[in-house]
């Protein structure tokens, strides 16, 4: 037995962490007060429709919902509905990460990148809403926060089905195995991206007169083609990732067809605005600069990685069995274990920490561009109070360029500086893996996804 081997033996029998399956007292309250919370909600909403409804969530969040998706569109945010979304995105957090651990869903880099596909899938269906692609009766269901519900349900229908057909044969890597994995993904997948298609985007090519199909064919064949190709690229995963990554990727890239589509050739909007150019320039400052920013990270980090990886650890987290009260308690022990020695800097090639710090400035610059230079207005509370401090100090300076979305971008530079400092320093035992996943899912959430929006309207002109 090696000495790393009798380190690790003598800290998870001095304090062992709880095994996987076992809730903690945070997570059992948290789960309890989910279901009472849920529960009281739907017996208030029959019970006492008008106190809950009517004169309490209706004009908080259903009403702006209404206001985002009619003609005007883009109607603002409120305290109560931000702290509200606030509030239910943490919760979700704590709730789902033990839920998941529970159900055993992988918690690796692959489920990450099949998360930022669904990621992306939400502004390409967010901009067409605010092209007017999508009719009246039906806009609503890509106003925030309803759109992350509406593709959750789809990412539940995806994720089960996948998992349900064929998680029987993961970790089976055979030809004949691979054979009936591949069939019975593919088949219900295709099923799956047909309906996405026929139920969100057919009925409204009769709604837009002289749309013209070229790029709505060439996306829908493209989108059955990374489907494809995706299935037969990723032998060895687990079915449920698989899935998830296939129709994901797929339904993106059929949403993002019908955006060059727009660009071909522009449907009337409801709206009454003109798309009168198409600018390609801020794709250079949005995507570069922080294309940039995590290069120089990735090339900072992924040697330790690559270290790390060979002695068969993952960055930050603790070897099985072992507890976070132990390892903190160690002391001088675990100084040269490879986890403690190499984690913080092979962290900074982590595709998890390069997602959220990539997410996180391709909204800031997102934001400056358009607001600073195109004119567009900001929704959210908090970050529309930052910009007019930003006014301020420009007028206090003499600078008349601009509203102040300079600071803006400050302000998310710091953030994610935050954030990536908590998360180089944070140690997580094996069993909280998943809890890393849906934080920097929450963060992209928030930050590339609206950013990949901005971009979007400013290309299109909406």
């Amino acid at each position: 037995m090696s000495a790393l081997e009798e380190i690790e033996e003598q800290l998870a029998s001095e304090h062992p962490s709880l095994p996987s399956e076992v809730y903690s007292t945070l997570e059992k309250s948290a789960l309890w007060l989910t279901l009472i919370g849920l529960g009281l909600f739907a017996v208030g909403f029959v019970a006492v429709n008008d106190f809950v409804w009517t004169d309490g969530l209706k004009p908080i969040v259903w009403d702006p919902i209404m206001e985002d998706a009619g003609s005007a569109g883009d109607a603002d945010y409120n305290p109560m509905n931000t702290m509200l979304y606030t509030f239910s995105m943490l919760a979700s957090v704590l709730v789902l990460q033990a839920l998941f651990r529970k159900a055993k869903f992988p918690a690796d880099d692959r489920m990450l990148l099949a998360l930022i596909t669904w990621v992306c899938l939400a502004p390409a269906l967010r901009v067409l809403e605010d092209a007017d692609f999508f009719s009246s009766e039906m806009d609503w269901l890509f106003i925030s926060p309803i759109i992350h519900l509406h593709l959750a349900a789809w990412l539940v229908v995806v994720a089960g089905l996948s998992h349900y057909l064929a998680s029987q044969w993961d970790g089976i890597d055979t030809d004949r195995v691979e054979a009936k994995v591949r069939i019975s993904l593919l088949s219900i997948l295709s099923l799956g991206l047909f309906l996405h298609w026929a139920y969100l985007y057919q009925p409204e090519y009769t709604n837009h007169e002289g749309i013209g199909m070229f790029w709505v064919i060439v996306g829908l064949a493209s989108a059955f083609a990374i489907l494809f190709a995706i299935i037969i690229k990723t032998r060895g995963w687990p079915a449920i990732t698989r899935g998830m990554l296939a129709f994901g990727a797929s339904a993106s890239m059929l949403g993002f067809a019908h955006w060059l589509q727009f660009l071909s050739t522009p449907w009337a909007q409801e709206s009454s605005r003109v798309s009168e150019s198409i600018v390609w320039w801020p794709l250079l400052v949005v995507f570069g600069i922080p294309g940039l920013v995590c290069y120089a990270m990735y090339q900072r980090g992924k040697d330790d990685a690559l270290q790390l990886q060979l002695t068969g650890y993952e960055a930050g987290v603790l070897p099985q069995g072992i507890s976070l009260k132990a390892w903190e308690d160690a002391g001088d022990e675990i100084q040269h274990h490879p986890v403690e020695m190499l984690s913080r800097t092979a962290l900074l090639a982590s595709p998890m920490v390069l997602a959220m710090v990539f997410g996180q400035l391709c909204d800031g610059f997102a934001t400056m561009v358009g607001i600073d230079f195109f004119g567009y207005g900001e929704k959210h509370v908090v970050s529309n109070q930052v910009i007019q401090y930003g006014s301020e100090v420009n007028t206090m300076l003499g600078i008349e360029f601009g509203k102040g979305a300079w600071l803006f971008v400050l302000l998310k530079a710091t953030l994610v500086a935050a954030i990536t400092w908590m998360f180089i320093e944070m140690k997580v035992e094996k069993r909280q893996r998943h809890i890393r996943i849906l934080i920097v899912l929450a963060v992209l959430i928030v930050g590339l996804a609206p950013g990949l929006r901005d971009i979007g309207r400013l290309m299109l002109g909406v």
